[in-house]
């Protein structure tokens, strides 16, 4: 436990950070260091990120282990100058935790305030030199770093995995009468870009399957930065023209009386239910396979083990605009950025590189990435394909499973923080 008043000051971006790595994290940092908040402060500082939704700091305020948050608007002023918008103050004692952006802001910011350093890295740990502390997924990270450095690292595990070990723990705690039923994830994602195609896309999809397998439940998870009417307006062909040009699906909203979950009517009469809470993993570990757009919840489906098929349309070439450093920049610059991300596109999918997270990890295609102009009969044919022999699901949960690093992250990355905390007042004592 801390016995001197100490902040801890987390570094994130994204709402798929702020959702599978911030969220577990303040929940075990606030078990293991105590609630009492004049000994321990927890901030979250947000540093730009072309995933963002703008709803990034009202989830990051929803978490009740937060006393403060500031959104990226605010960030360079602060990296550069120290100054917050609300000119917070910091205590003499205290850590730098990185959970997304880019891993340098850590080194700057740590040294400003003269605190230590801590980096949970999934895939590379940058800057050895300057960071105390690396809390990595894998071992593998490690055998890949300077034997001088080695002390400085620790091999947490997965923060995706907590997401597991969170549906797990709500398993018992939610009934769920369908559960049995056959259920089909849509995950089309989340901006706008990816849902001009993707709902249109799934929707079709979502229809040939029905006609052949009747029995099937179609389900989407809302993003919580996304309102349920916003998400009906891509299915509407009168605000969609992508509809009426490419023949695919679309639906109209229905809201029955609660408890009933909103849904989707298509024009064939076919349900496809909407959920609002977040996060999903009860939802979406109950699916027999997920048909998902490429970032973050490839992630957190391979986190679930749950077996999905990645669809990337290039009808329209400039909807991905999700990449990192300044290709992702570009693509999201006003005005401009539509030609560059159709140029960053082009040039991305001519290498015949791996989108999905689980793909990424295991350096091979674990789960199907489909790319092109997707037509929705080729992709019910190879989704039929995995329902009627489901051993080939099988093969694909075993293959996620063994790519994903070891669950228990969150509170083993709190224990560093613990750690390098109590070394300012071991150096007191």
């Amino acid at each position: 436990m801390i016995v001197q008043p100490a902040d801890i000051l987390i570094l994130s971006n994204g709402p798929g950070e702020l959702a599978t790595w911030v969220r577990p994290v303040v929940r075990s940092l606030r078990q293991q260091l105590g609630d009492d908040r004049t000994l321990l402060r927890i901030s979250i500082v947000l540093s730009p990120c072309p995933n963002a939704s703008g709803k990034e700091v009202e989830i990051a305020q929803s978490y009740p282990e937060v006393d403060r948050v500031q959104g990226s608007e605010h960030f360079f002023r602060f990296l550069l100058w120290g100054k917050t918008a609300e000119n917070w103050d910091w205590r003499q004692k205290g850590a730098v935790l990185f959970l997304g952006g880019d891993q340098f802001f850590t080194v700057l910011i740590g040294k400003r305030l003269d605190y230590r350093t801590i980096v949970y890295a999934e895939w590379q740990a940058r800057w050895h030199n300057w960071i105390d502390r690396f809390g990595v997924m894998k071992p593998e990270i490690v055998a890949h770093t300077h034997q001088k450095y080695a002390h400085k690292f620790t091999v947490v595990g997965d923060l995706m995995a907590q997401a597991q070990e969170d549906s797990i723990e709500n398993q018992s705690k939610i009934q769920n009468p369908k559960s049995k039923i056959e259920s089909i994830g849509l995950l089309p994602g989340s901006k706008p870009a990816k849902l001009v195609q993707g709902l249109p896309l799934v929707l079709a999809i979502a229809e040939q399957i029905h006609r052949l397998r009747p029995q099937t439940r179609f389900v989407i998870p809302v993003a919580p930065t996304l309102d349920i009417q916003k998400l009906a307006r891509f299915a509407d062909p009168q605000q969609n023209p992508l509809i009426g040009q490419l023949g695919w699906g679309s639906a109209e909203l229905v809201s029955p009386p609660h408890p009933e979950p909103p849904f989707l009517k298509t024009n064939s009469g076919l349900h496809v239910e909407l959920f609002t809470q977040s996060p999903a993993y009860q939802l979406l570990s109950q699916c027999r396979i997920c048909l998902t757009t490429v970032g973050a919840n490839t992630a957190e489906l391979g986190a679930l083990a749950v077996p999905m098929i990645v669809l990337i349309p290039t009808q329209q070439l400039d909807a991905m605009r999700s990449w990192d450093g300044l290709p992702g920049l570009l693509a999201n610059l006003p005005g401009l950025g539509s030609i560059f991300a159709k140029i960053i596109n082009w040039l991305v999918l001519r290498q015949k590189r791996l989108f999905a997270w689980p793909n990424i990890w295991a350096k091979t295609e674990i789960v199907p990435e489909i790319v092109g102009k997707l037509q929705p009969s080729d992709v019910v044919e190879l989704v039929m394909d995995f329902l009627n022999n489901p051993e080939k699901l099988d093969q694909m949960r075993d293959r996620l499973r063994s790519v994903r690093g070891e669950a228990g992250a969150a509170q083993k990355l709190a224990h560093l923080v613990q750690e390098e905390i109590c070394k300012f007042e071991d150096l007191d004592g």
